[in-house]
């Protein structure tokens, strides 16, 4: 047992009307204390509830975002050609069970365009049990959970995209996973997550979220961090940073050393032609195979979310001048063959990454 961490969890766990927060230091030891398990599972299973109950403060999220860099996997700075910010999207770990995404092609289209784009995640998870990312790509072809961290920092400078995967990257936060289902809630973790960058250099981070208390902690956080140069804020559905087609799209924009600093944007769909019901998520099997035909530029019913998507993203990093312009290059990609290629560069990528660090572990045995 540790001491000094049941003080931090007497801290917070005490009850409304005598608990208190805790100082970034403190957050970030708390943090350290449970990714080295230097805590009792009693104790963390014990501090995860009671600080969700408490809610985290900004100041805590700053404190567990520095556990997560001083800990954590850190991608180095991009070094590829590309003259726009890395962007790192936050999605929920535990995944999507409502509603088809269509993050996978967004991310596709960016690196396409030029953007280095960083994804993270890991297994199947508690509490939702959604369908996580690293599963969608797989079902695309790409494995990203067999790379090694040095393996994917090579996989973005040669496509422009990545994945880091929480059970091969980061195994002390992995292991703290369980928790959440016999805690039975999402603890602030999962909060922590959205808006983290595995990566040493300055980042655009796009992060999904559902209540609006939770944009107003990411922006204030973003501001005690370092290393968030924008974030970018996005009630998407089920909490990603996928765009509904249903409804307003609620959008912002935190510079923390930008003048203003926040700025509200509102997308209404139908303004657009993009107005409609959002695609409901049947399986896995259904959703590679649609995802695949918009790939291959077949006009079925979530092409037009991946063009909403997609043509939103250009804009917003960039890319285009415009939103109207953002759709016409959206499709231009699809129908072109351009996404069809890029998801074949990465898979092809991946082999020639392996086989090569393969055939250097065979030259290096050979000469022992």
């Amino acid at each position: 047992m540790s001491n000094q961490f049941r003080e931090l969890l007497k801290k917070i766990g005490s009850g409304a009307h005598t608990s208190k927060d805790l100082s970034r230091t403190e957050a970030k030891e708390a943090m350290q204390m449970m990714l080295h398990s230097q805590a009792t599972p009693a104790q963390i299973g014990a501090y995860m509830i009671a600080h969700r109950i408490k809610r985290p403060t900004a100041e805590e999220l700053a404190g567990m975002l520095d556990a997560y860099h001083e800990i954590g996997p850190k991608l180095k700075p991009f070094e590829g050609q590309s003259s726009h910010l890395v962007t790192v999207l936050g999605t929920p770990y535990d995944g999507r069970n409502r509603t088809s995404p269509v993050t996978p092609i967004t991310a596709l289209m960016l690196a396409i365009a030029g953007v280095p784009i960083i994804m993270h995640g890991g297994d199947c998870m508690p509490t939702k049990f959604g369908i996580p990312m690293s599963e969608i790509w797989q079902n695309l072809g790409v494995d990203f959970t067999n790379l090694s961290l040095i393996q994917a920092q090579k996989l973005l400078e040669k496509t422009g995209l990545t994945f880091v995967y929480l059970p091969q990257h980061f195994p002390q936060a992995n292991q703290l996973v369980p928790y959440r289902e016999q805690i039975g809630k999402r603890p602030p973790i999962a909060t922590l997550e959205l808006i983290w960058s595995p990566y040493a250099g300055d980042a655009r981070i796009i992060a999904g979220f559902v209540h609006p208390p939770t944009e107003e902690r990411f922006c204030k956080t973003a501001q005690l961090t370092n290393n968030i140069t924008q974030l970018t804020t996005i009630k998407g559905l089920e909490g990603s940073c996928d765009l509904a087609r249903s409804r307003t799209g609620i959008i912002g924009v935190c510079k923390p050393d930008g003048e203003p600093d926040f700025e509200r944007i509102f997308l209404h769909p139908h303004e657009y032609g993009f107005a409609g019901k959002d695609v409901p998520l049947e399986s896995i099997i259904q959703l590679a195979k649609d995802l695949q035909n918009i790939i291959q530029g077949k006009p079925i019913a979530l092409m037009q979310d991946a063009i909403w998507n997609g043509g939103f993203y250009l804009w917003h990093c960039g890319i285009c001048a415009d939103i109207n312009t953002g759709f016409a290059q959206a499709e231009g990609m699809l129908i072109k063959g351009k996404v069809a290629a890029k998801l074949k560069e990465i898979t092809q990528a991946i082999e020639v990454i392996k086989s090569s660090d393969r055939l250097s572990r065979k030259n290096r045995t050979a000469n022992c």
